[in-house]
């Protein structure tokens, strides 16, 4: 009688127990900031997006979930979709790290740029594809010949920005210039996304690149705050403050001469490291980062 009673009882599940916090957490964190999110945000479908997400996540009730949804939140500052991996939560260890993936960077460029921008883009160029600068009368030109589903080395990418009133700007890295730039300056150089997928990261350290060179006007200190954060290459680290000048303006490219190809980019995520069984604390490496960002938000707790 008495083991019949007992297995009578519902059994608890720690996995979906921790999403119910979580979506808690995740809720109170958007509507203590809604002044904060971009025009337009949905957060029914965001917040949605996210559990699925987040259902799939390994190791995922092992983590704080005050850490988790704060980890969240930054994808609603930008307005990207873990969903349509415009960005992701990377588990690392026993926390989630945020990070944009290359079709977020493209979004967030022609959403914020001051200067109104009508096509920015990435590719990689690899050994046999067609790839030359000249200037010519003091005028940049670039043309670009892929060969069709070349599966060959990268040698290099390169990005292009097209403003709307007819003027460009062109960046370029060898495959030695980015590994450098991984070296020295990546926040997790070895991480999974450089490991699993390094030509979407060779895409997106580029065009970080060349944004820099674009004037990005974010509607929020959060955004401003999460887009530098978001980035995997710290380019300012280790550098020395330099005097700006207004004679040092962006060199833009006059004329542009490109043939369209598939550079056989990665569609899978990053794949993600089983997190570690260690114990968590009550406060996380997350916790501390995000607390300047988000002071003075309540969190809120989960319903069982």
């Amino acid at each position: 009688m008495a083991d019949t009673k007992a297995d009578s009882k519902p059994k608890t599940n720690p996995k979906q127990n921790q999403l119910m916090v979580i979506h808690s957490n995740l809720q109170n964190l958007i509507d203590n900031k809604l002044d904060a999110m971009p025009r337009g945000f949905n957060k029914t479908r965001f917040i949605q997006n996210c559990m699925v997400v987040l259902q799939d996540t390994q190791g995922i009730e092992k983590m704080s979930a005050t850490s988790v949804a704060r980890t969240m939140l930054k994808g609603a500052f930008l307005g990207l979709d873990f969903f349509n991996r415009e960005c992701y939560a990377i588990p690392y260890g026993n926390t989630l790290q945020f990070q944009t993936d290359y079709k977020g960077e493209k979004k967030l460029a022609k959403k914020h740029s001051v200067n109104p921008v009508l096509d920015i883009y990435a590719k990689n160029v690899r050994e046999g594809d067609e790839y030359q600068v000249d200037v010519e009368d003091g005028k940049q030109t670039l043309h670009y010949k892929p060969i069709p589903f070349n599966d060959g080395k990268i040698t290099g990418s390169f990005a292009v920005a097209l403003f709307k009133d007819g003027s460009m700007m062109v960046e370029d890295m060898s495959v030695k210039d980015i590994e450098e730039v991984r070296t020295r300056y990546s926040k997790v150089p070895n991480g999974p996304a450089w490991k699993n997928s390094p030509g979407e990261m060779y895409k997106k350290t580029v065009l970080r690149r060349l944004c820099k060179g674009i004037e990005l006007d974010f509607d929020t200190i959060e955004q401003k705050q999460t887009y530098d954060e978001a980035a995997d290459a710290d380019f300012e680290k280790g550098k020395k403050p330099t005097q700006n000048s207004p004679y040092n303006e962006p060199e833009l490219v006059e004329n542009i001469e490109y043939e369209v190809g598939e550079d056989n980019p990665t569609t899978e995520p990053p794949t993600t490291e089983s997190p570690s069984t260690e114990t968590l604390s009550t406060e996380t490496p997350e916790d501390e980062e995000n607390r300047t960002l988000l002071d003075g938000v309540e969190t809120g707790k989960g319903k069982k």
